[in-house]
């Protein structure tokens, strides 16, 4: 039966794609030489282990959102899913490498985005859980192997190349998701007001919040 591994070589944004994506180079090595795989069917979950880095204080204000004050860190610091995928691999004998298209949303409601937009620098401390199917021959005809789900592989992926993937398609800008009504009551502001930009709108809207306050 073969002996499966799986390990990530690299992480780059994907060139040419319709939405923000980073390409995760996924190798999968069969120890068993003698017994190649056929096919396989892979499934992957990706996920976010916020756990496995530390934070400045300015992260730390940041996620507060996501993960509530750092002093209970110790019980909100949960791993976070970025994505399910699954993945048809061709045949091979000894390694092969396989790439997994990860997107990267901007959407605000997404936990993944407000934990990748609230980092300064440094990394993503991605976990991938492997299930699935593989298919290999043998002398009593063609054999199936469940991959369990103590398959997995770990990468720490650089912010900046979310950064990269996000900034190709919406440089220097943020998504803010809102209900129709709210957006209605925007709009008409910035009608009445014969503002040209989003950005005037929330600039007036925010000086006038602030003029109440003081």
């Amino acid at each position: 039966m073969p002996e499966l591994s799986f390990q990530i070589d690299d992480v780059l944004p994907r060139p040419n794609a319709a939405t923000p994506q980073l390409t995760f180079k996924l190798r999968i090595t069969n120890a068993i030489e003698n017994e190649a795989i056929q096919s396989m069917l892979l499934r992957c979950q990706v996920q976010i282990e916020p756990v496995r880095r530390r934070y400045t204080p300015d992260e730390q204000a940041r996620l507060v959102e996501l993960f509530a004050e750092p002093e209970r860190w110790s019980k909100t610091l949960h791993p976070l899913v970025w994505e399910n995928l699954t993945v048809s691999v061709p045949g091979f004998s000894a390694s092969t490498i396989v790439e997994l298209y990860v997107p990267c949303t901007f959407d605000f409601n997404v936990a993944m985005t407000k934990y990748a937009y609230g980092l300064e620098e440094g990394e993503l401390p991605t976990s991938l859980l492997f299930s699935g199917t593989a298919f290999y021959p043998s002398r009593m005809g063609l054999q199936i192997m469940q991959i369990p789900w103590s398959s997995e592989a770990r990468y720490r992926v650089p912010v900046q190349a979310w950064r990269q993937a996000i900034d190709a398609f919406y440089p220097d800008s943020a998504w803010i998701a809102l209900r129709r009504e709210a957006f209605d009551q925007l709009y008409e502001y910035k009608t009445r007001h014969g503002l040209s930009s989003w950005e005037q709108v929330i600039e007036r809207v925010l000086a006038g919040a602030a003029e109440v306050k003081s």
